[in-house]
C-alpha cells in the first residue's frame, strides 16, 4: 500500500478522465492522497451543455466543480497552485518544478501521478509533466517516489513502449462516474451519451472505463 500519493495535473476534470478510479481504490482504503491542479482550466472551450457558463464565471465554476470532484472521489487535500490555464508551456520549467517540489517535501509521497512530457497532446499536459520530472529528478535516487505517468499520444506504444501499469477501477465505478459529473460544465453533454452507453453494457465503453494504464518513468540517473 501507497505512503502517500501526489497527483499532479493542470487542469480540473484532468484527474476524473485518467486516474480517478485509481485515486478512489486508494482512498476508499485510507491512502492520502494530494492533487496539485496547476490552473482552473479557465480558458477550457466548454461553458456548460446548455450553456450556463460565461468567460467570467467560469474560473468559479470550475473551481467550484474540482472541490465536489475530489468530495466524490476522496481526495482532502487540494491544493490549486494558480497558474493561467494555456500558459504553462511559456513559463520557466524550473519555476514551475519548484512549486511542485514545495508539494514533494511537503507531503513525502511514495507516488507521484503525471502526464508523461511528451504525450501529455495539449501543451499544458506536457510542460505539467516536464516540470513535475524535474522536480522529482531533484530529489536523491534511494528516496525518489515512483513516478505513474498517463501518455495518451497516438504513438505513445511506439516511442515509449507499452504500459506497464494497469488497474482494474471496476469496484469504484460509481465513484468514477460521479467525478465525471462533478466537472458538469465540461462534461454535462458526454455523460448523457457516456451512462446510456453504460446501461447498454457496451463493452468499450465499460472496457474504457474501467481500465487505468499507466507507463512507470524511467530515470536515466
Amino acid at each position: 500500500m501507497e505512503r502517500h500519493i501526489l497527483i499532479v495535473l493542470p487542469h480540473p476534470d484532468d484527474e476524473a478522465f485518467g486516474v480517478s478510479g485509481f485515486i478512489s481504490l486508494n482512498t476508499q482504503k485510507g491512502v492520502p492522497v494530494t492533487y496539485a491542479c496547476l490552473t482552473l482550466g479557465e480558458m477550457g472551450r466548454n461553458l456548460g451543455n446548455p450553456f450556463f457558463a460565461t468567460r467570467e464565471t467560469l474560473p468559479e465554476i470550475r473551481k467550484k466543480e474540482l472541490k465536489e470532484a475530489c468530495k466524490a472521489c476522496g481526495i482532502t487535500d487540494l491544493r490549486m497552485l494558480g497558474y493561467r490555464d494555456k500558459t504553462l508551456e511559456f513559463l520557466d520549467p524550473e519555476e514551475i518544478a519548484d512549486t511542485i517540489e514545495g508539494v514533494i517535501k511537503e507531503v513525502n509521497p511514495s507516488l507521484v501521478i503525471t502526464f508523461y512530457p511528451g504525450h501529455g497532446v495539449h501543451p499544458d499536459h506536457d510542460a505539467t509533466g516536464e516540470a513535475t520530472i524535474r522536480a522529482v529528478k531533484r530529489i536523491p535516487k534511494e528516496n525518489r517516489p515512483k513516478v505513474y505517468c498517463k501518455a495518451i499520444t497516438h504513438d505513445r506504444v511506439e516511442k515509449i513502449g507499452e504500459h506497464d501499469v494497469e488497474f482494474d477501477v471496476s469496484e469504484v465505478l460509481d465513484k468514477k462516474i460521479a467525478t465525471l459529473k462533478a466537472h458538469r460544465s465540461q462534461t454535462e453533454g458526454l455523460m448523457g451519451n457516456l451512462l446510456q452507453k453504460i446501461d447498454n453494457k457496451e463493452d468499450e465503453v465499460l472496457d474504457w472505463l474501467r481500465t487505468e494504464v499507466y507507463w512507470t518513468y524511467k530515470f536515466d540517473e
